[in-house]
């Protein structure tokens, strides 16, 4: 059977104590130590419960203590300070689990139940087809998809949702451009760079008045089906899309075409909703436009928010696009949890999209609607990432110069390596190294991009994750053959540290899962790795007796595997030689 959760267990077993104690309403909170010398896990919740019984938290403790039924689990109970209970997990017991693990593969981890698996729609990277993407779209990306894969191996059925901005007036313009282009033969060269085609376009439309009257036409044409015009736009849209797959192939990002579910999806929805919510007595006429007044969000004059849903000229906004998005979503895709994985200054629009989709039944109370939140990528100057020039850093430019900065570190390190080699070390250490100096951050926060820090071998980075994973591996592969069934017997401190370490996977994972945040699982495998060098240095493995030496090769097999796992997870690939 594969293993559950440790703290789900010993929270199990510390609720049943208390409950036999007199005390069923109490709730226990079994935490990681955070004093390892003390023990392994920590019961914080007894003092609460003796609070509400106005009894003594010791006296309490030592009752729960009475009560546990920990044998074969936990080897040492102790009972310190106010009323915290330390537990120390019985080495057979860590021997057991981590045996079980490498027996049942795929790290024995336990799914969640069929009754506790969710349909997730998770909306990400979304960038705007009009442009090539930039350093803007980096943490949608890359933190939608380490999500997407987390939620899938923890067992939910994950529907991922690229809502590309592929709509709007600007889309006239541009399809009017393209058209020129095509006409004489420069289509292909204009649209090598779309940034420079876009900022084209955009000139021509400011300065040439009969192009701006025929690009607004184009507009009017194709919102009307105009079979010419949506030929150009599915030709300008077809283009666009293959800029942002180039960065998706490159980021290693498992978004595809089939994910793509952009504005232009939800047009023919637009006067539907509007009408919708008329009918419901949720919008009125305000200055022209259809307007729904949020009560929940009023100012401190108690003016509430105004959500408008259709401007003054009939046209529609993206406050329109995702309420019609929220109906496809709960009434089509059968969602029961949605993330909105988009940049945290767009917090008040999620929270009045939640509102008024909840008020419009829209999204019943059942389905959770969650807005992943991040902060933005800073320069060194402590401002938006920018070129030196002041423009957008593409990522297609970023990740070039990963890649070769990437390079002359690994060629300085291993200057005879072929050169092939190292240029797919290179390539596997630059995109995981800049995946991963976002992915660890706490994602609500801003961060400053520094090349130096996140292609550093030391420290909690990609490149020091990846080499603890290359370096054991070669352990492995120096053992040469070797019991693969060997017992393992839990001995040195440095060996149930490490067999510690790699029980609580399963916590990491569903922490993931639970907060959205996939920094947990950064910290998870930086913890890890570091439990993992403190091993090597205390423990002798290929030189030690034959018993020890399958154990602990045991150990160094199920660490490279989830350290693979895990940072296969964030997206990032791993090398068996570096």
């Amino acid at each position: 059977m594969p293993n559950s959760s440790l703290l789900k267990l010993l929270n199990h077993k510390v609720q049943n104590a208390l409950a036999a104690a007199g005390y069923p309403d109490a709730v226990p909170n079994v935490q990681p130590s955070g004093r390892p010398e003390h023990g392994d896990y920590q019961v914080n919740g007894v003092m609460a419960a003796a609070k509400t019984a106005k009894t003594n938290p010791r006296l309490l403790a030592q009752q729960v203590v009475d009560k546990l039924e920990l044998d074969g689990i936990v080897n040492t109970i102790e009972i310190a300070g106010p009323g915290f209970i330390n537990l120390k997990m019985a080495p057979e017991y860590l021997s057991h689990r981590l045996t079980e693990a490498l027996r049942l593969g795929d790290l024995g981890l336990a799914r969640v139940s069929q009754e506790a698996q969710q349909r997730v729609v998770i909306d990400y990277s979304s960038p705007n087809l009009a442009k090539e993407m930039h350093v803007g779209h980096l943490r949608s990306t890359i933190i939608g998809d380490a999500l997407a894969r987390v939620f899938r191996f923890a067992g939910h059925e994950v529907i991922a949702q690229n809502h590309v901005g592929d709509w709007g007036t600007q889309f006239g313009m541009l399809t009017a451009y393209l058209d020129d282009g095509e006409q004489s033969g420069t289509a292909s060269m204009d649209l090598a760079d779309l940034e420079v085609f876009y900022k084209s376009a955009k000139k021509r439309f400011d300065e040439d008045q009969d192009f701006a009257n025929r690009a607004r036409e184009y507009v009017v044409k194709l919102q009307g089906g105009d079979p010419h015009v949506g030929a150009s736009w599915k030709r300008f849209l077809e283009i666009s899309m293959h800029h942002c797959e180039e960065i998706y192939r490159a980021l290693g990002v498992g978004l595809t075409r089939a994910d793509v579910h952009g504005e232009s999806a939800y047009n023919d929805d637009l006067p539907v909703v509007v009408a919708d919510l008329k009918a419901r007595g949720l919008s009125t006429t305000s200055e022209g436009a259809q307007v729904v007044f949020l009560d929940d969000f009023a100012n401190n004059k108690g003016e509430p928010a105004a959500y408008i849903v259709q401007k003054q000229d009939g046209g529609y906004l993206y406050s329109t696009t995702d309420l019609a998005a929220m109906r496809y979503r709960v009434g089509t895709l059968k969602a029961d949890r949605i993330l909105y994985v988009v940049d945290a200054r767009q917090q008040l629009h999620f929270q009045q999209l939640f509102s008024l989709s909840r008020r419009a039944g829209y999204c019943p109370p059942e389905v959770q609607l969650e807005h992943v939140g991040f902060g933005v990528v800073l320069g060194d100057d402590g401002k938006p990432f920018k070129t030196r020039s002041g423009d957008t850093v593409k990522l297609a430019d970023l990740l070039s110069e990963a890649t070769s900065r990437a390079f002359d570190l690994v060629t300085a390190k291993t200057p005879d390596t072929p050169e092939p080699e190292r240029r797919a070390i290179a390539k596997a250490v630059s995109i995981g190294a800049v995946k991963y100096f976002d992915l660890s951050k706490n994602r609500s926060t801003d961060y400053v991009f520094d090349w130096d820090s996140m292609l550093s071998f030391e420290g909690n980075t990609a490149p020091y994750l990846q080499y603890a994973y290359t370096r054991v591996r070669g352990v492995l592969r120096r053992a040469g053959e070797w019991d693969q069934a060997a017992a393992i017997s839990i001995i040195d401190p440095a060996e149930r540290q490490l067999a510690l370490h790699l029980t609580r996977f399963y916590e990491a994972i569903h922490t993931v899962v639970r907060e959205a945040m996939p920094s947990y699982l950064c910290t998870y495998l930086y913890e890890l790795s570091a439990s993992l060098m403190r091993f090597y240095e205390a423990c002798p493995i290929l030189n030690a007796t034959e018993q020890v030496r399958g154990s602990r090769l045991q150990l160094c097999r199920l660490t490279a595997d989830t350290l693979r796992t895990g940072l296969g997870l964030l997206g990032i690939e791993v090398l068996e030689t570096m």
